[in-house]
């Protein structure tokens, strides 16, 4: 697959990413309505080839940021939410909502609706919630069944430190993907992410080796590897073989593209889910928010593409 630049920016978009698109075609949905019972793995590669894109939009709502026609509402999460939905989804991989930010602003309900829509309107994309979930049996098994059967998202993000007995209860759900933590984009995630274990290996290589190998019981893992340290996402590629990889820390925190994409993508070119929120959530801040974030995101779309290959 030739991956190039296509689409026509306004005004709104980041000096660095101007003139890199030529025409915006805009296909939402693209006619595509994967089966119900398709996995996360196979859901995400179908993205990845129908939309020639390794974006992750992430939904980090703030409400004190959001435009002034939309502070009033009642409804105001679910609806910039949607805004954005709707105008990103056809140049995603994934949406990738942060439940912190709705439960914050008691917004677990708009969230569960949020995921409804996303499923009805842009079924080819899936969901990822990022929750960073991490305990032991029965509370782990509410925390998935609250992932999974409320909220209905396709994956979930957890925290390996508790070990395999606070992952597995998620493995009960067939098809769910597993996105654990590995290398954070945080600089804090040095203190133990980098230490080295017995083995010689840095400890963020051990949860990789773990989570690709004995930890990957139906094959829907995944791993969080920050975009702020190309290395060690080069050096996480490199154990993983062609496992996916969620990459924060483009955007407003600062990550390299290029450096991004070269070191984590596969084979193929694919292999990411590049992710960015509040550079895509809040590039315009009137009526136009969601034209505004779309220019946004086709520019780090075809940013991306620039190096897939």
């Amino acid at each position: 697959m030739q991956h190039g630049a296509v689409g026509h920016l306004g005004q709104g978009v980041p000096d660095h990413l101007a003139g890199l698109v030529k025409s915006d075609l805009r296909h939402h949905n693209l006619g595509f309505v994967p089966p119900a019972d398709m996995d996360f793995r196979t859901k995400l590669a179908a993205a990845w080839q129908r939309h020639d894109s390794l974006l992750c939009v992430g939904l980090d709502p703030d409400p004190s940021r959001f435009p002034d026609h939309l502070k009033a509402r009642p409804d105001a999460v679910l609806a910039f939410c949607k805004g954005i939905v709707d105008a990103t989804a056809d140049l995603a991989c994934a949406f990738k909502p942060q439940i912190a930010y709705f439960a914050s602003a008691r917004a677990e309900d708009q969230l569960q609706d949020l995921i409804a829509y996303i499923h009805q309107k842009h079924p080819s994309v899936p969901v990822v919630l990022d929750a960073k979930r991490g305990d032991i049996g029965a509370t782990a098994q509410q925390y998935a069944r609250e992932a999974f059967e409320r909220y209905g998202a396709d994956a979930l993000t957890v925290n390996p430190y508790m070990g395999f007995d606070s992952v597995e209860p998620y493995l009960e759900h067939a098809g769910k993907g597993l996105i654990v933590l590995c290398r954070t984009s945080n600089p804090g995630g040095s203190d133990l992410q980098n230490l080295t274990i017995d083995s010689g290996r840095k400890l963020y290589q051990h949860v990789a080796e773990l989570v690709a190998g004995k930890w990957n019981v139906h094959g829907q893992n995944a791993l969080v590897v920050g975009a702020t340290f190309p290395q060690e996402l080069a050096d996480v590629r490199a154990i993983v073989g062609d496992l996916p990889l969620l990459v924060p820390g483009i955007g407003a925190q600062g990550g390299d593209v290029e450096a991004t994409v070269k070191a984590g993508r596969t084979a193929g070119g694919s292999g990411l889910m590049i992710s960015s929120s509040r550079a895509i959530l809040y590039a315009g801040k009137g009526e136009d928010f969601a034209d505004k974030a779309r220019q946004v995101a086709l520019a780090t779309r075809d940013e991306v593409n620039l190096y897939r290959t």
